[in-house]
């Protein structure tokens, strides 16, 4: 079967996030700043630009309200007094944050199994049943063209994939962290399997890495159910999108950008530095 073009994301920031604790136990992690915005509004902003409005992010019952408050707060309070000091220009940001996209702030469904799957599963009520869509991890960060475009683009191209995935290439020294991406036909870029953090180079596939930016079809629903939980009793997005690829193409999708982690101290500070030298 084939799908429509996709037409809602998904962005997940549904866990506690304890490689940031403390500050993390107040604010969701995809709320830590990059300049003036939060991570998260970057994310969504590369929705929009790849043509996708209405975004769904999937948060803790704690992360709801913030977001909420985030994205449909119309600040009167600060209004009122930018006005009365002739300063209403600084207010633009704000316009812009309550005009960017249709977002919709669910929570995560508590009876689902811990895992990164979850959250996408908990948005499948949202989505209609005839069309593909976007899931994006709110602690990637892509620099230059955004992932959504890209993924748009090879669907396009390839109607009938069961799946989109967006991929990087990296450096040897880094493949052991990575999900690193075994290919059925590198003509085709279609999809076999990924390898999870491979020990030794050797035992990798191909330099290229699999990370939080896919398109997906509804089929992946029949995969992201609490039985078919894998490593350390989880529900995984992988795992999912590996039996997809047993049952027809996953087109592997390079990244136009230049993907970057935000998931922990290090790699945030790194992210924020590559903000930077791009801000100039």
């Amino acid at each position: 079967m084939a799908f429509k073009k996709a037409t809602k994301a998904i962005i997940t920031d549904a866990g506690f996030a304890s490689r940031f604790l403390p500050i993390t136990k107040t604010i969701p992690k995809a709320m830590l700043p990059l300049g003036p915005k939060p991570i998260m509004q970057y994310v969504v902003e590369e929705c929009v630009a790849g043509g996708i409005n209405d975004i769904i992010i999937v948060a803790t019952p704690e992360g709801r309200p913030i977001y909420e408050d985030y994205f449909t707060n119309p600040c009167e309070k600060i209004y009122k007094q930018l006005e009365s000091q002739g300063k209403l220009d600084r207010f633009e940001s704000v316009r812009n944050v309550l005009s960017i996209a249709n977002v919709t702030i669910i929570e995560q469904d508590p009876s689902l199994p811990y895992g990164n799957g979850s959250p996408i599963a908990s948005a499948k009520p949202y989505l209609n049943d005839d069309e593909a869509f976007l899931a994006l991890y709110s602690d990637d960060m892509i620099f230059g063209k955004g992932d959504v475009a890209t993924l748009m683009e090879a669907f396009e191209k390839n109607p009938d994939a069961k799946a989109i995935i967006a991929a990087q290439e990296m450096p040897q020294e880094v493949w052991n962290k990575y999900g690193m991406i075994a290919l059925k036909d590198e003509t085709k870029m279609t999809l076999s399997h990924i390898v999870e953090k491979p020990a030794r180079p050797e035992d990798s596939p191909s330099n290229l890495t699999s990370y939080g930016r896919y398109l997906l079809t509804p089929e992946v629903f029949a995969h992201l159910v609490p039985g078919n939980t894998g490593l350390d009793d989880e529900l995984w997005t992988v795992d999912a999108i590996t039996k997809l690829a047993k049952s027809g193409d996953v087109i592997v999708a390079k990244s136009d950008g230049k993907w970057l982690t935000t998931g922990d101290p290090k790699n945030y500070y790194a992210a924020y530095q590559e903000f930077m030298k791009m801000e100039g």
